[in-house]
């Protein structure tokens, strides 16, 4: 069986699994490994999680989803009510720095800005306020602040790759730049990949990851 159709069968049946998603109007397509996701979904929430059963998937080099947000006008939820909503549920994360953290809602769509310490900070936020009903969009422009030593964040970065079960730590190589970390090299499966990826994202200071590892 050709690679792109038996890897289309398995998202699909990935994507039928998944219980937090309604395959229905859900379009899968593949070439060459990269997995495109087209048509809608119900919630914000629904989306990421498509996205996610995808990333489980092995053979799957790269996604590529175009999934909308629609929102029946029952369900539908006024702005002021959302952003009320995430003032409370960022307010309620131990993880989050809520006072650092500035909330705008326009038709559903919700911009988070201000600046953290920690990347983990940051997808917490956004993380948080993903499960959020009434949500169609979430654009995350939150910060993170550069003060970090490039010395220290690569030898963090190093110590966290050997620590990867996943990860053949010499098979990515790092360079750092203040708080830019590029990652370079070849890896044999995405997970591997998002595992340098987090590693790299974990360095406290770090507030951007060029990501160049290929999938082979």
């Amino acid at each position: 069986m050709d690679r792109d159709k038996e890897l289309q069968r398995n998202v699909i049946e990935e994507l039928e699994w998944e219980p937090s998603v309604d395959c229905a109007d859900i379009g899968v397509s593949v070439l060459d490994g990269v997995v495109m996701l087209s048509g809608c979904v119900k919630s914000y929430a629904e989306r990421l999680a498509a996205e996610k059963a995808v990333r489980r998937v092995s053979g799957v080099k790269a996604i590529a989803e175009e999934l909308q947000v629609r929102i029946s006008s029952e369900a539908k939820t006024a702005d002021h009510e959302i952003a009320r909503r995430i003032v409370d549920v960022l307010m309620w994360n131990a993880l989050v720095p809520a006072e650092k953290i500035q909330i705008k809602v326009q038709n559903g769509v919700v911009t988070l800005t201000g600046e953290v310490n920690w990347h983990y900070q940051a997808r917490a936020a956004e993380r948080a306020v993903a499960q959020i009903s009434g949500i169609t969009a979430i654009s995350d422009l939150i910060k993170v602040a550069n003060h970090a030593d490039a010395g220290d964040v690569r030898e963090r970065i190093e110590a966290a790759f050997k620590r990867q079960a996943d990860l053949d730590s010499k098979a990515v190589s790092i360079s750092v730049d203040g708080g830019k970390v590029t990652l370079d090299g070849r890896v044999h499966a995405l997970r591997e990949r998002q595992a340098a990826e987090r590693a790299a994202w974990a360095a406290p200071g770090v507030s951007q990851v060029i990501d160049r590892v290929t999938v082979s």
